[in-house]
């Protein structure tokens, strides 16, 4: 009401002394502050609704919070094309939809795994037969001593016989009925880890299916009865089996001196598995370096290129792993103890090659289930013998050059907060995992 009286008096005294120029620029302003006045008054009792994508909030813009989130699924998807690239499999990222997922096995998510475990405990029961869980320790050396063979190669420098992997001492110590692992929401909430940019439905992980799977291999220089000439080069020597190589050679640990990286991890593991009997060719090549600096911006390219060639040369290699060490949070420990020695946790990772829309159709993966199927085993074996040694399988989005092989695997060795040491320990009883799935045991 004030308003309006001021008003008044404005166009009755003061604009007739005003010259025509000024009276007329003054009555614009007044008639645009009036028309100002009314619309701020008139949208206090009758808001206009909002149109679709913005609401208008005085001169600013701000996006309404559907369209907001829609945008940045639609630039997370965008970012696949990138990562393939990149090759960046790490799970501590933050920043990223669903790195909080990765927490779970990390220090931050140590309440929420104890209590995990706590449920895990209540529903463990012994192992049906189809697990091939009922196999006692004594079976387990017999088996070691029957596949032992001279090694191909001399014992690296200081592997001794004391380093060797001591087989699985005990008997299993966390076993689970089929029945459990059937049912889906126990599988996935016990045994993986879905980052958002892929998803797993209830056909994918379809667990009879991939508990049938056969993954033996035979002893070094032999194969199957009629085709004993095949397990063997020209010269006589074992052909290879087993493939091991380092997409991120450059990996290192908290203490490492010099060459004490991911690449000599593997090395070790390679003589473990020599000794069991196993053929196996070591890719010592440096696929993430570029020009004498550290460059990951293409390392999975590279390293395609690389076992590729080396896959074509040795067409008699069956098992394929990429070995890397993980990166987490400072602070974080990922460390066990096995057999009285300090060890890190391992950690099993499939990349799925789809998104939560569907497959990626550069990024084809015919050998999928079969990956799978190869990680699931070893996990379930980690768990009957090494409770505790194996984190959750990872599964994300991409593909990570796991469709070179139906046994190809993807193997996270700690972080860079565990030790050299803790790092070297954890090949013993990797290496037993995989004697134990790939002599069908």
């Amino acid at each position: 009401m004030v308003l309006l009286v001021l008003a008044k008096a404005w166009c009755g005294l003061v604009l007739p002394k005003l010259s025509g120029t000024v009276r007329s620029g003054a009555s614009q302003i007044a008639k645009e502050a009036g028309e100002g006045l009314f619309r701020h008054i008139w949208e206090q009792f009758y808001p206009a609704p909002d149109f679709f994508g913005q609401k208008d909030r005085g001169n600013s813009q701000e996006q309404d919070p559907s369209y907001r989130t829609a945008r940045e699924v639609e630039a997370f998807f965008r970012e696949h094309e990138y990562l393939e690239i990149y090759g960046d499999e790490e799970t501590w990222e933050m920043g990223r939809p669903g790195s909080q997922l990765a927490k779970k096995d990390e220090g931050a998510g140590a309440e929420e795994g104890r209590a995990e475990e706590g449920r895990a405990e209540e529903g463990r029961a012994e192992a049906a037969e189809s697990l091939g869980e009922t196999k006692s320790s004594q079976d387990g050396s017999q088996r070691e001593d029957a596949f032992l063979g001279s090694l191909s190669e001399e014992n690296p420098s200081g592997f001794s016989g004391e380093g060797k992997a001591a087989p699985a001492n005990s008997l299993p110590q966390k076993r689970y009925q089929l029945a459990q692992l059937e049912d889906y929401d126990f599988l996935m909430s016990h045994f993986y880890n879905v980052h958002t940019s892929t998803t797993a439905d209830r056909q994918l992980m379809d667990v009879k299916k991939l508990l049938k799977k056969n993954f033996a291999l035979y002893p070094k220089g032999q194969a199957e009865e009629g085709q004993a000439e095949e397990g063997q080069t020209e010269e006589g020597q074992a052909k290879p089996q087993i493939l091991i190589y380092h997409t991120h050679s450059q990996e290192a640990f908290s203490d490492s001196g010099e060459g004490e990286n991911i690449v000599e991890v593997g090395t070790y593991l390679a003589w473990l598995l020599k000794e069991k009997g196993f053929s196996v060719y070591h890719d010592r090549s440096v696929y993430d370096v570029r020009e004498g600096k550290l460059d990951r911006n293409r390392a999975y390219t590279y390293a395609l290129e690389g076992i590729t060639k080396i896959l074509e040369e040795n067409p008699s290699i069956q098992v394929v792993i990429d070995l890397h060490r993980d990166g987490v949070k400072e602070g974080t420990r990922l460390v066990t103890e096995v057999n009285g020695k300090p060890t890190a946790r391992i950690m099993f990772f499939n990349g799925l090659s789809q998104t939560p829309d569907g497959p990626v159709p550069y990024l084809e993966n015919p050998n999928r289930e079969d990956n799978l199927a190869f990680s699931l085993q070893l996990q379930l074996k980690a768990e009957a013998y090494y409770p505790g040694f194996a984190r959750k399988i990872y599964l994300k989005g991409l593909r990570y050059n796991q469709h070179v092989r139906p046994c190809s695997c993807l193997v996270e060795v700690g972080a860079q907060t565990n030790t050299y040491e803790e790092a070297r320990n954890a090949m013993e009883p990797l290496a037993e995992l995989f004697q134990m799935v790939l002599r069908g045991d």
